[in-house]
């Protein structure tokens, strides 16, 4: 059937179909609530909506069903209005409901499916919906069957259309299963043994899993890979089926970065699973909505940035390292701060004052009153008391600004693609400073001319950690112009500053002789003046790096030494780069997580 978007035809089908809403909603529950799916009359309206390729999608984003009728009516699907919406209604209730499952499920399925885990995203859209399809065929009644039989008779009319491959027979035969329908009336007759065995195998597993499908997810992808090893383009001829493509374009889905405890377990084949062979009664697992609490393992920037655009989420690398280093730092902030509420104190007695006749009675003060004359007379030797009421405003402690340099050269990994502990400490203080309501200023550093830093002291988080997750991965010579022009000479800040370096040895370039041939130690020193706050270098070195013996002259060791001792730097080393966290933590509880340092006060006492 074809339709005209202008035609009285396609606005019947438009009326019929939102007739048909309220149903697909009552098909899961009458207390379901979602608004009014967009109905798209054209697919090039659909394709406004971000629909293309199917005739239907969900957008976990704002939960909405979003329906390309004239795809509808091309597929030969126009009668079926109430099973389709109530199939997208599905996805939003029961799998995957929410965007941080639909990730979830994702990077489970990816583990499952080794060398093409681009084809996890397809797979797991499969899967809901035989999840979703059985519910609705068996419980509800609805006509879930017919859409395939629809689906396929289109396939099978289109000319020069090749024959379905094994993964779509597959696939049909585990609906005629669940559905004891006669064999081949949707799977058509290439069903071989090890398909049917397969698609029992299948039928059985969405059964044993409807409650647990989060568990049940990797095992579905284990039974259907040696199919797609064998196709790999065999899901491609199912797109018009992709509803949950791009579903979660546009959310923000919780400690995805977090990989489930059970997640690296072995996931066995179905045939070896006595949950779905029936061997062994087992008891079900959590359902998907209640995951099990982390335990602090994490993925790799690179691995959670595949998972995201798997969802549909389009963000560049560095857009998704943002992201990453903000989620991993969340749990590590300190606290927010309570903020200063205006309160009114108790009147404070402030002397007396004549009490004249016509004022209330009440307000006399009669001890004052009968000690200037032991025979008052009104309104000649009354006298009442005086009351002042201040407005209080509980004073906030002020945190200092906090100026970070943080080493991006050769021996540093890349943030984008590996966890950079250096570019996650960075995060977890310069964050904490911001909750606390302090500036940051943010220096990433490498070569020569390889700078990176935010304008000046910046109160936006993004600007910040878009630069600690930035990469030069070249040589090392610290930007001694960038610290001298931070704090020249007669410069009075706003707010003391605490300067902050995460490197290794290679810091000690910072007291070479800059581009004008200034000393970097006069440079440093003047930095710490001006800043009035101190500077403290957390670095990557052993532990005992200042008891090494007689360390030579022009050694990292030596300057680091004449560092501490002279100009009163505080070194941390870390002799492994996770200690960086432990660091990090204890930084940011020291400065931003209880009253501001003593230089705050004097500095406010001095403005």
């Amino acid at each position: 059937m074809s339709l005209d978007a202008r035609s009285p035809g396609a606005e019947a089908l438009m009326q019929s179909w939102r007739a048909a809403w309220p149903r697909a909603l009552d098909a899961w529950s009458r207390y379901t609530r979602l608004h009014d799916a967009r109905l798209c009359r054209s697919s090039l309206e659909a394709a406004r909506e971000g629909l293309s390729g199917s005739f239907a999608m969900i957008r976990l984003l704002d939960q909405t069903v979003v329906i390309d009728l004239e795809a509808v009516a091309a597929h030969g699907l126009h009668d079926h209005a109430v099973e389709i919406l109530a199939h997208e209604i599905g996805h939003h209730v029961l799998a995957p409901a929410n965007a941080t499952d639909h990730l979830r499920m994702l990077a489970r399925m990816r583990r499952a499916l080794p060398t093409i885990e681009a084809q996890a995203p397809m797979l797991a859209n499969l899967y809901t919906d035989l999840l979703i399809n059985d519910r609705l065929q068996r419980q509800s009644g609805l006509r879930m069957a017919d859409i395939y039989l629809a689906l396929e008779r289109g396939r099978q009319g289109r000319a020069g259309q090749a024959p379905a491959s094994a993964v779509w027979t597959l696939y049909m035969r585990m609906y005629e299963h669940l559905w004891k329908l006669d064999r081949g009336c949707l799977a058509g007759r290439a069903i071989t043994d090890a398909i049917d065995t397969d698609a029992w195998l299948g039928a059985r597993l969405i059964r044993s899993y409807a409650n647990d499908w989060m568990t049940g997810a990797p095992r579905f992808a284990t039974l259907v890979l040696p199919y797609l090893l064998d196709d790999a383009s065999a899901l491609d001829a199912l797109s018009m089926l992709h509803d949950t493509g791009t579903a979660a374009a546009g959310c923000t889905p919780g400690a995805v970065h977090q990989i489930d405890p059970d997640e690296l377990d072995p996931v066995p084949h179905p045939v070896h699973d006595p949950r779905v062979t029936g061997e062994d009664a087992a008891a079900p697992a959590p359902g998907p909505g209640h995951p099990a609490q982390p335990v602090g393992q994490a993925r790799e920037p690179f691995e959670y940035g595949e998972i995201l655009k798997a969802a549909g989420i389009a963000l560049d690398d560095h857009e998704i390292a943002v992201r990453y280093y903000r989620e991993r730092a969340l749990p590590h902030l300190v606290p927010l701060r309570a903020k200063a509420t205006a309160r009114e104190l108790e009147p404070q007695p402030a002397g007396v004052e004549p009490w004249e006749l016509g004022q209330p009675l009440e307000d006399i003060d009669w001890l004052h009153s009968l000690a200037l004359s032991p025979r008052p007379v009104p309104g000649l030797t009354t006298v009442r008391r005086q009351f002042e009421h201040d407005a209080s405003r509980e004073r906030q402690p002020v945190p200092v600004d906090l100026d970070i340099y943080v080493d991006s050269s050769g021996s540093m990994p890349n943030p984008q693609q590996r966890v950079s502990y250096l570019a996650l400490a960075g995060a977890i203080i310069a964050l904490s400073a911001l909750r606390a309501g302090a500036a940051v200023q943010a220096t990433l550093w490498s070569g020569k001319r390889q700078v990176l830093g935010t304008k000046g002291f910046v109160n936006h988080g993004d600007d910040i950690l878009r630069v600690l997750t930035g990469f030069f991965g070249g040589a090392t010579c610290f930007p001694i112009h960038r610290l001298r022009d931070t704090y020249r000479e007669g410069l009075v800040l706003r707010r003391p500053v605490h300067i902050l370096m995460i490197s290794d040895d290679g810091i000690t370039t910072m007291f070479g002789q800059d581009e004008r041939g200034n000393s970097g130690w006069d440079v440093a020193a003047r930095a710490l003046r001006i800043g009035a706050a101190g500077g403290t270098m957390a670095l990557n070195l052993r532990e005992d790096w200042a008891s090494a013996g007689n360390p030579s002259r022009g050694s990292p060791t030596r300057d680091l030494l004449r560092a501490r001792d002279e100009q009163g730097w505080d070194i941390h080393a870390v002799a492994d780069m996770a200690q960086l966290i432990t660091f990090a933590r204890a930084f940011s509880r020291r400065h931003y997580g209880r009253p501001a340092p003593q230089a705050a006060a004097e500095h406010g006492k001095r403005s």
